[in-house]
């Protein structure tokens, strides 16, 4: 019978622990959905951004805030961000409702110190989009990322939309350029989609149900790519 109140007891004293740390992966998701909305909106701003002619042929836009790469010898980075993609069966409608992704990846360089910073990652058509959203993808292996060429005016013609299925994008203190994320893995984060949507969420479910709403923590990153670009344009 002891044994049996030690365990109550002990059972007692460790939920309210749970229920903080649930909180605390709650607050943690909606972090995530707000800063990617204000990446976002900071790099739409910028006059020398991600061209045009490429985020309307984009299926999908990952937002990726902060990462961290951190390098004494052996060096790596490691981040978490979201994904939002068009809807519709071939991908060509209204933006939908974000899936969470995370980013990892390895690299050896004689660097030493950290610096964060935010990527984005237009994937151009829907085999990239199918690859992200079932498994774990080394990008430059298993998907091919070419560093996104910059300027409003530049075209979707490029030899870099031409033979990548995803576009790379970086701001570090303030600069903006294309960036290869070769070596790297994307990978639906399916712990924080759960905490998010429920219990049988999915990042292919949440991409490809209609029905799936918006948290409001994302809508400012949906509104703004909306308006960024309504329409895919073949």
């Amino acid at each position: 019978m002891n044994r049996w109140k030690s365990a109550l007891v002990g059972a007692l004293l460790l939920a309210p622990l749970s229920f903080a740390a649930s909180k605390a992966d709650d607050v943690k998701e909606t972090d995530r959905l707000q800063n990617a909305g204000i990446v976002m909106k900071e790099i739409l701003g910028i006059p020398d951004d991600i061209p045009q002619d490429l985020l309307d042929k984009a299926r999908c836009v990952v937002v990726l805030p902060s990462v961290l790469k951190a390098a004494f010898i052996a060096g790596g980075s490691y981040g978490r961000g979201v994904m939002v993609c068009r809807t519709g069966k071939d991908l060509s409608g209204p933006w939908g409702a974000p899936a969470m992704v995370a980013l990892e990846g390895g690299s050896f360089g004689f660097q030493i110190g950290g610096e964060a910073t935010d990527f984005v990652i237009l994937v151009m058509n829907n085999r990239g989009v199918d690859s992200l959203l079932h498994s774990k993808v080394k990008l430059g292996a298993d998907a091919s990322v070419a560093a996104g060429p910059k300027g409003r005016t530049a075209s979707a013609e490029s030899d870099a939309y031409m033979r990548a299925e995803m576009l790379s994008y970086s701001r570090s203190r303030g600069a903006f350029a294309g960036v290869s994320l070769e070596g790297s893995t994307l990978r639906p984060d399916e712990d924080a989609n759960r905490r998010l949507y429920g219990n049988d969420a999915t990042a292919a479910k949440i991409i490809t149900e209609p029905k799936i709403d918006t948290p409001p923590a994302g809508k400012a990153l949906v509104s703004r790519l909306q308006q960024a670009s309504p329409h895919l344009k073949p």
